[in-house]
Parts: structure tokens; sequence; C-alpha cells
């Protein structure tokens, strides 16, 4: 695999002596996220054609669904942090609009909460999470829903933080604090892995930890602050930190 390549000369050096425990992002950092999505919206569908025909066939329509989730957004501000919320308003909209039971959103959510769960892990997660969880403890901290028992991965984390259940997310510094003293350590103790810039990198560092930028793509990075270190695998993190 690609080795680690440090952050550019702007950035402070990664300070591995530092690193007492690490917090890890989930989505598109041990799992793509978008086939993930897309399986348990078929699912979804399916459920509807059985369950609530008409909102099936009006979700079909292009673009209904994505009105109807920037409409729900919009209308309940209150829920920007909990996207499984989001997720069943949204369907509770589609039925009312096809003239449904809007009771059924909480099934049909069930249904495609389920098949969220179910994810396809990249070949170098979980051979990383074994690495790391020997030499650190692990916190997962995550904006989505995904759940770190049911995904299959919650045996290598000590404990883990979402929006959600939090009640505030990424990139502000509450939940990175959290995540830290859960480990009984503070924010600069804890390295900070995931693969978004703004909500894991520049959030991380404003919250006083080091932070990994983790990309499998390319991307230039066009923030101010710089991550301390810069991967394209977690493998290349291991190799990193075993330094």
């Amino acid at each position: 695999m690609t080795s680690a390549s440090t952050a550019p000369a702007s950035a402070a050096p990664l300070d591995i002596k530092r690193i007492s425990a690490i917090s890890l992002d989930l989505d598109d950092t041990l799992w793509p996220i978008w086939p993930t999505i897309e399986r348990a919206e078929t699912v979804l569908q399916q459920w509807l054609l059985r369950e609530a025909p008409k909102t099936a066939s009006l979700l079909l329509t292009p673009g209904v669904l994505r009105e109807l989730r920037e409409a729900t957004a919009k209308e309940r501000s209150d829920l920007a942090h909990d996207l499984s919320a989001l997720r069943r308003e949204s369907i509770r909209a589609a039925l009312r609009h096809a003239g449904e039971d809007p009771a059924l959103a909480d099934p049909a959510f069930d249904a495609f909460f389920a098949e969220r769960q179910r994810v396809t892990l990249y070949e170098d997660a979980l051979p990383a999470l074994k690495w790391l969880s020997e030499r650190y403890p692990l916190v997962a901290v995550s904006n989505g829903n995904a759940d770190i028992h049911q995904t299959g991965v919650g045996r290598w984390f000590r404990t883990a933080f979402n929006a959600r259940a939090f009640g505030s997310g990424k990139p502000h510094a509450p939940i990175f604090r959290a995540a830290a003293a859960s480990v009984g350590l503070l924010p600069k103790d804890v390295l900070h892995v995931g693969d978004d810039a703004e909500l894991d990198v520049v959030g991380a560092l404003n919250a006083g930890m080091q932070a990994a930028w983790l990309v499998r793509d390319e991307r230039p990075w066009v923030h101010g602050a710089r991550p301390q270190l810069i991967v394209p695998n977690l493998h290349a993190l291991c190799v990193a930190l075993g330094a």
C-alpha cells in the first residue's frame, strides 16, 4: 500500500509522543458511505412498494425525494444534527404528500436504518483497527447515524459519539472535547483521523487535537490550518504511527 505523506511544511509536524488516544470518523473513513445509502434506499423503496405504493410511486419521480429532504431540513432546522430524524420526517412528508398514513414513516425508517448498518469495510479498516486498538484507546466520532456495534466494529472502540445523541456534531469543538474526556484525556493528547477536511481536520484542530487527513482520492487542501499528517489509507496511518 502507499505509505504516509506528511502535511506540507507550513503545518506543525505530527508529535507521536503526545498521542495517548485516537478518535476516528466512521463514514468514508472505515467504509464507503454512498454504496451503503444506495442499498438502504433500495430496501426502503421495496418496503414502500409493499406497504405504501402511492408513496413509492411518488418517490420514483426524479427530484421529488431531494425536494422533500430539502423542505424537511428547512422546516425542521432543530433536527440539523440528527440525520435519522431528518430521514424519518422526510419519509413522513412523502407519505402525507401521497395521501397515505404518515404513521408508516416509523416502520419504513426502521427498514432503511437496518440496511444502513450493513456496511462493507475498506480492506485496510479491520487490520488497522486491530493494530491501533492494541496501542491506543479508540473513540468513534461521527455526524452520521451508523452504530458501531451494528456495523461490526464496536469491539475495537472504547466508546462512540454521534451528533444525534450528543446534541451537536463536528466541526464544533464540544464533541471532540467529549471524545477526549471519555478516555480521561485532554484534546491535545488525542489524534483525530477522518476524511472530511472541514468537519474532521479543521474541527479537530480548532478543538486542540492533532489531526490526520485520510484522503483516499486526490484532493487539494483548501483550508487554512493544516493537518499534521495526510495519509491515503489506514495502513499508511499505522505505518506513520509505528515509525
